[in-house]
């Protein structure tokens, strides 16, 4: 709160969470700033509306977060809602009243601004990735707003949820349009795309919810399915042989080796496609044969290396300026050309369907068929669930080490068209 002094004040009877609380403005009565238990930072008025009648209780207004206003702006808006509330008026009711007359297209614009939040989960309460909340704009603006954008959001009905999830699902939505030289806008339906707009869609509702636009989330009733197949497709080390032997003829044919590269570490580290395509040398351990990824899916975290993985890594050399492993062939970012040899591979390798998710369903598999406990597995893959296991990193190294080389052995060997193979890691000479 720029140029003024703070108290703090915490107001459990109000806020039954108890650990949030409040900042208020010690210039302006009734300004303040709202910390959420997740750290979340709103701004926020509070006034009592018809001055002078007694019994009427507070009213507090939400005026946007602090990453989009600064104190000066927040200021402000609050000294106009407590300049109306003085004249006699109810800012808060007006703007309901106003909301609730709200079209979806404009819900979609509020919930940009205000409502990309995690919902639910390890981060909930904290803002979307940035990526994360820009494909999750771009499936409302392409689909929701183009079936539903001109109804008022108190009209919306389950029904006319089911009717857009249809239509998303037959390719209504669906477009590939040119928008500029370089540039095209390709917007792709399908039932997977209708489950994820329909979550997405659930999302806006209950943020909508919360602000007290709307009672009820049509999405909650409505009779779709918001739940994908469970995925259960993995390689068989046949298949892995075979992927291993499209990338050894993609590169006797010249293809780029960050893609090839990239293709082989997700085989043989179960990583997201980001992790290792946007992969740092600083999050390489190669001391302790684990990555230290400063920032995934789920945050921070320790990821064992099989040797192979490690050999792999080693052989690659360091590009002077850049801190990526795989850096851009142009630009300072990371190399985001797999997107054009993945299609070659699965097609040489005569694998239809399979996407480079599937090579990390097939480390995990790997993993529990050769034993391996869900704990240690968890570990390999670093999933949320087994985030407390980062603590202890420095006793779980060795065995989880050692755990990502028996899941990836077969792996690997099949990868380079070896037969299968008991791999020993070596140790460090002591003295």
């Amino acid at each position: 709160m720029a140029q003024a002094k703070l108290t703090k004040r915490y107001v459990d009877a109000v806020l039954p969470e108890a650990k949030a609380f409040i900042v208020y403005d010690t210039e302006l009565t009734g300004f303040g700033l709202r910390v959420a238990p997740s750290g979340a930072k709103t701004w926020q008025v509070e006034y009592r509306p018809y001055p002078g009648g007694r019994g009427v209780a507070k009213r507090r207004m939400a005026l946007g977060t602090a990453a989009a206003l600064t104190p000066d702006e927040a200021r402000r808006k609050a000294r106009d809602i407590l300049s109306s509330a003085a004249k006699g008026g109810d800012p808060a009711r007006e703007r309901g009243a106003k909301r609730r007359e709200m079209k979806i297209a404009a819900l979609i614009d509020l919930y940009e601004a205000e409502g990309c939040y995690v919902q639910r989960g390890i981060r909930q309460g904290q803002a979307m990735k940035p990526q994360t909340k820009a494909f999750t704009i771009a499936r409302l603006r392409n689909h929701v707003v183009a079936l539903l954008g001109t109804k008022r959001v108190t009209e919306v009905t389950p029904g006319d949820v089911e009717r857009m999830v249809r239509d998303i699902a037959v390719g209504k939505t669906a477009t590939d349009e040119k928008v500029a030289r370089r540039r095209r806008i390709i917007v792709r339906g399908g039932e997977g795309a209708a489950r994820k707009v329909a979550r997405d869609l659930s999302a806006v509702f209950n943020f909508a919810i919360r602000q007290k636009i709307v009672t009820a989330n049509p999405c909650e009733i409505a009779a779709i399915r918001k739940t994908d197949n469970r995925r259960s497709r993995y390689l068989s080390l046949a298949e892995v042989k075979r992927l291993g032997q499209a990338l050894e003829a993609l590169q006797a044919q010249g293809a780029n080796s960050k893609a090839l590269n990239i293709t082989r570490l997700w085989a043989l580290t179960g990583c997201r496609r980001d992790e290792i395509a946007a992969l740092k040398w600083r999050e390489i351990d190669f001391e302790h044969g684990c990555l230290k990824l400063e920032d995934t899916k789920t945050g921070a975290s320790i990821r064992p290396l099989a040797s192979s993985a490690l050999a792999l890594l080693a052989s690659i050399r360091p590009q002077a300026g850049s801190d990526y492993v795989f850096p851009a062939t142009t630009g300072k970012g990371h190399y985001q050309g797999t997107k054009r040899i993945w299609p070659k591979v699965i097609k040489l390798a005569d694998l239809p369907g399979v996407t480079p998710h599937t090579l990390r369903h097939t480390l995990g598999s790997a993993a529990v068929s050769t034993g391996e406990t869900l704990a240690m597995t968890g570990a390999i893959l670093g999933h949320s669930n087994h985030r407390s296991t980062a603590i202890y990193a420095h006793i779980q190294r060795d065995p989880a080490a050692q755990a990502a080389d028996r899941a990836v052995g077969p792996i690997a060997a099949a990868l380079s068209g070896k037969d299968a193979a008991m791999v020993t890691r070596l140790r460090e000479p002591k003295g």
